[in-house]
């Protein structure tokens, strides 16, 4: 039986299994709805490969095609701006109309932010149009993440900024309001660069961190960098005066995540050491937050171990399989990944970037041998072969001589062994624009993931991908899912809950979390490539630990999974 509903370039279906009151019962606690969108592309036939789980990868990889459309797409957007912004330059990426598409708001530096409404029709090629106004084209934003504050089932966006951070609360149709004042959120004046957001402890108004750079009081002569900021809801809502996480080194990234699965998400904060010293205490940071408890810093006695880098973007993903986050850590030179060292009983990690070919530290082409610049990083996977790729944002900061000016971005395929390889050029997306925040998502809904890159005085780029085909003729390159996890109020888009998918003998899971990237998130389904695989099981391990039940689906559509 299914309950059927039309939506722009999908149709919704709503499944109906172990029957409890007409809804399907998941995990013993509360009901769930299971609702399939079709996909508008087709599929990939066949059996998955034994042992090639969620999903059946290839022993050689397909590189999937990607052609540029931004001009085209009506997408027309730089990210501007002197000294003062040469880092930040982030995207959110949200649905703000309830169309299933994704639409996209652009950080501007000293020109206008500016939201986009996706107006992409079926599998072919990719449309926006400006949503002008003047409550979302604020100047001096370095960034945004989309998130629903206030639980109404209508994305908000934290909006950063050089300056006064502003909230803006979804009134639905692409349209946004001021809510500083109503929720008694105080904005501050500090040049803001990073955001995560969590529920502690099962709360209705979500825990919000800020994450600042360069202090106003600093000279050309003394660099200080400004103090971080945790804002905790109040009762009834909204938000008393923030707290502030000092010490504060320059921070460019910040991630909540339940480094241990224990429950609790730590923020990890990412620094940049351009404005430390070696003999300061200036390093990568791990705040431990407990809900009724001042948040206080891991140390060596709990096993951190100090890394010092130019921290400029956080990626998390399950790696090595362990059942833990590893985080890759942006940077100039080498880049980070981390992975725990001796299992969850401290925040102890070890550096496997090296080991994986994912160091990306130099150019692959473009004819220069030094350091590359990295911003933006983020898992995903580009060929639906059930192997998560990796995304890496490159680009000088703005003329440093003693880095690379052709820098760039890396498109890393992960190898049936783990390991990553260079992949860029074959999929056709090398340029050399300074690229500072971007975002993987399906913008088509054809189950293909596009990449939209921001650049640093240049236009955006917009790449379609078109799998084993060309522009006139996308062609399907595996199987996949889309798994949006929905609770009924609070934190309705389930952040801090694992999604996890499985194919046979391998499961793939992903974290629900809001922050990380450089300057920028998304808020969505989250995406899984399945090979061969016609068919899934998928369960949520929602933010309080309850399991759901493993339900089947078929490949090829958008779950959502309602609690």
């Amino acid at each position: 039986m299914a309950d059927i509903e039309e939506r722009r370039g999908a149709v919704v279906l709503g499944l109906r299994g172990r029957r409890r009151a007409g809804l399907l019962a998941l995990g013993g606690v509360g009901l769930a709805v299971l609702a399939v969108a079709a996909a508008t592309g087709a599929g990939v036939g066949g059996p998955g490969r034994p042992g090639g789980g969620a999903g059946a990868a290839p022993s050689d990889p397909v590189v999937p095609r990607f052609v540029e459309e931004a001009p085209t797409a009506g997408l027309e957007h730089a990210y501007e701006g002197a000294s003062e912004f040469v880092v930040g330059g982030g995207v959110a990426v949200l649905d703000c109309d309830g169309d299933a598409l994704l639409d996209v708001y652009l950080a501007g530096g000293s020109a206008p932010a500016a939201l986009f409404r996706n107006e992409s029709e079926g599998a072919g090629a990719l449309s926006f149009e400006r949503v002008p106004a003047a409550v979302t084209d604020l100047e001096a934003v370095t960034g945004a993440y989309p998130l629903d504050v206030d639980g109404d089932g209508l994305t908000d966006l934290a909006v950063l900024r050089r300056g006064e951070n502003v909230l803006l609360r979804g009134l639905g149709q692409c349209r946004f309001e001021r809510a500083n004042e109503a929720w008694g959120f105080d904005g501050g004046d500090a040049w803001t660069t990073a955001f995560s957001a969590t529920w502690e402890d099962g709360g209705s108004w979500p825990t919000l961190a800020f994450g600042n750079y360069l202090g106003e009081a600093s000279t050309a002569n003394e660099r200080l960098c400004h103090d971080n900021e945790l804002h905790r809801p109040i009762a009834n809502g909204g938000y008393g005066a923030p707290l502030a996480l000092s010490p504060g080194w320059c921070t460019l990234s910040m991630l909540f995540s339940d480094w241990d699965r224990s429950g609790r998400r730590d923020l990890r904060v990412s620094n940049d050491r351009h404005y430390y010293s070696d003999y300061s205490a200036g390093q990568e940071q791990l705040w431990r937050l407990e809900p009724t408890a001042e948040p206080r810093l891991y140390t060596a006695d709990d096993g951190w171990q100090a890394v010092r880098i130019w921290g400029m973007g956080i990626a998390s993903h399950d790696v090595d399989g362990d059942g833990y986050s590893d985080y890759y850590l942006t940077s100039q030179g080498d880049n980070k990944l981390q992975a725990l060292a001796d299992g969850a009983a401290q925040p102890r990690y070890r550096d496997v970037a090296l080991a994986l070919g994912a160091t990306a530290h130099r150019p692959f082409t473009g004819g220069e041998s030094l350091p590359s610049t990295a911003w933006h990083a983020e898992f995903d996977d580009v060929n639906n072969d059930g192997l998560v790729d990796l995304f890496v944002a490159k680009g000088n900061v703005e003329a440093q001589l003693d880095h690379a000016s052709r820098d760039p971005n890396n498109l890393l395929l992960c190898q049936p062994d783990g390991t990553f390889a260079e992949a860029a050029e074959e999929a056709g997306i090398v340029h050399f624009a300074r690229s500072r925040g971007a975002a993987l998502a399906d913008f088509n809904n054809d189950g293909l993931l596009d990449l939209l890159e921001v650049n640093r005085r240049e236009n955006v780029t917009l790449w379609r991908n078109v799998g084993a085909g060309a522009a006139d003729n996308p062609r399907p390159v595996g199987n996949w899912l889309a798994v949006r996890a929905r609770q009924a109020a609070g934190n309705r888009d389930a952040v801090g809950a694992w999604v996890q998918v499985r194919v046979g003998e391998r499961t793939t899971e992903r974290e629900v979390v809001i922050g990380g990237g450089h300057a920028g998130g998304q808020l969505g389904p989250i995406h899984f490539g399945l090979g061969r695989a016609t068919s899934a099981e998928v369960r949520v391990v929602w933010p309080d630990g309850t399991e759901g039940e493993w339900q089947t689906v078929p490949a090829n559509g958008v779950i959502e999974v309602e609690r």
